[in-house]
């Protein structure tokens, strides 16, 4: 078969099967995969870790646990440790006996299995279960203009933008085929030419803009292309301090779930926007300016997926992607503060906050664990989407302030301050 592609004399020898079948098939699946994209040539994987989106057991997803084993058989593992994503399953988050029946016999019934064709196939440890793999507890950052093989919307997006990384929103299984073999296409965000921006955004709020919603309504605009976005330093400031990058991951994934946005550029903030400023901006780019009204107006059109939609709210995710340890403490602050002015000790409506098991390590050993804890609230390092995949979880009154949890699934979106406010007050 003829290639479009350019190959190294080594990729040709993987793909002549120097390594094996197996490597050879993935070699194989990755130079067509590249070929459907104009890709000219493959390049090595240069991060020193990988992160896989599929990490949750389901029954109906044998054939992947089939390939697998076939892989860990043929003793095709990962050339680089991963991270993968939260795990579907947590016996502290609030659920009945029916919801844990579906879960466990029906639906995650092979999740043990699974788990340990993760380890052998390469996971970092048990504690790498996150979608957030680049929060400093977890170890999974990688440095600017490193080339990466990963899936997870939200963490593409972050390591393209916040980090100045390299890599493309890949398919679940194509990014462990690029960790196996080493090698990527080249094309799209992994080219110059592909990370300059083809929209120029423009915020004129008069306050800081919530970040879900900024990104909301930019993922709508842009769908998959790349947005340049001035206006936004005098909120955000100059410094890709915690907090600026915490804000910065809740904004990045609303704009990956409500389009498809792999790399965003901010003015005066972004690496590549400091580096290079708005000659990032391509030829004939299209504009869009979002002020107070423009993100009202986004907001007022989220559809309400409750069949009662005056339903009182059954549980609270707080959380996806995971939270950071400050945001953590400040989110642990701000409900004990609440419940206190409102004269309540515990949350009025269960409540589940998930951050990844290393950032929940670190916060236990802190007094807001106590603290939080008297609170009602329950730390968790579950997925929330993965929860409420359940047939009978997307029958209950979900609230969140996660847009990305809003997009795939039947929860309702609040603003964050909204969301404290329900949370701390006797729910009527």
């Amino acid at each position: 078969m003829d290639y479009k592609m350019k190959l190294t004399q080594e990729q040709q020898d993987i793909l002549n099967g120097s390594k094996g079948e197996t490597m050879a098939k993935i070699m194989k699946t990755l130079v067509l995969y590249g070929d459907a994209f104009e890709a000219t040539e493959m390049v090595p994987v240069t991060s020193e870790k990988g992160h896989l989106v599929t990490s949750f057991g389901l029954k109906v997803m044998k054939p992947v646990h089939e390939l697998m084993q076939k892989l860990i058989d043929e003793g095709a593992i990962s050339a680089q440790k991963f991270s993968v994503d939260p795990k579907p399953l947590d016996p502290n988050v609030p659920s009945d006996f029916l919801k844990n029946f579906v879960f466990n016999k029906f639906m995650y019934s092979v999740q043990d299995m699974y788990d340990v064709q993760l380890e052998k196939l390469g996971l970092i440890d048990k504690k790498s279960y996150t979608c957030t793999c680049y929060m400093d507890e977890v170890g999974n950052k990688p440095n600017k203009g490193e080339i990466l093989s990963w899936a997870e919307s939200s963490a593409v997006n972050y390591a393209n933008s916040v980090l100045g990384a390299r890599c493309n929103r890949n398919s679940g299984i194509i990014e462990l085929f690029g960790s196996i073999v080493g090698f990527v296409p080249y094309f799209g965000l992994l080219t110059d030419e592909g990370r300059k921006a083809t929209w120029k955004i423009t915020v004129k709020t008069t306050k800081k803009p919530e970040a879900q919603i900024l990104g909301s309504a930019i993922g709508m605009k842009v769908l998959e292309d790349v947005p340049y976005i001035e206006g936004m330093n005098e909120w955000l400031g100059t410094e890709l301090t915690d907090d600026v990058c915490a804000y910065l991951k809740d904004f990045g994934a609303a704009t990956a779930s409500n389009g498809a946005v792999g790399l965003y550029h901010i003015a005066g903030l972004t690496p590549e926007a400091v580096e290079l400023g708005d000659s990032l901006l391509a030829d004939g780019y299209k504009e869009y300016v979002i002020d107070d009204a423009e993100l009202q107006r986004v907001q007022d059109n989220y559809p309400v997926m409750w069949k009662d939609k005056n339903a009182k709210p059954e549980l609270c995710f707080v959380g996806c992607p995971h939270l950071s340890l400050a945001q953590l403490n400040e989110w642990t602050d701000n409900v004990a503060a609440g419940l206190k002015k409102n004269g309540l000790k515990k949350v009025s409506v269960p409540t589940v906050f998930t951050c990844a098991p290393g950032v929940k390590e670190a916060f236990e050993k802190t007094e807001g664990a106590k603290k939080l804890a008297a609170t009602g609230v329950v730390l968790s390092y579950i997925c929330p989407l993965m929860y409420m995949n359940n047939p009978l979880a997307k029958k209950m009154a979900v609230i969140t302030n996660s847009n990305k949890l809003r997009t795939y699934t039947t929860a309702r979106y609040y603003r964050s301050e909204q969301i404290l406010d329900i949370i701390t007050k006797e729910v009527k």
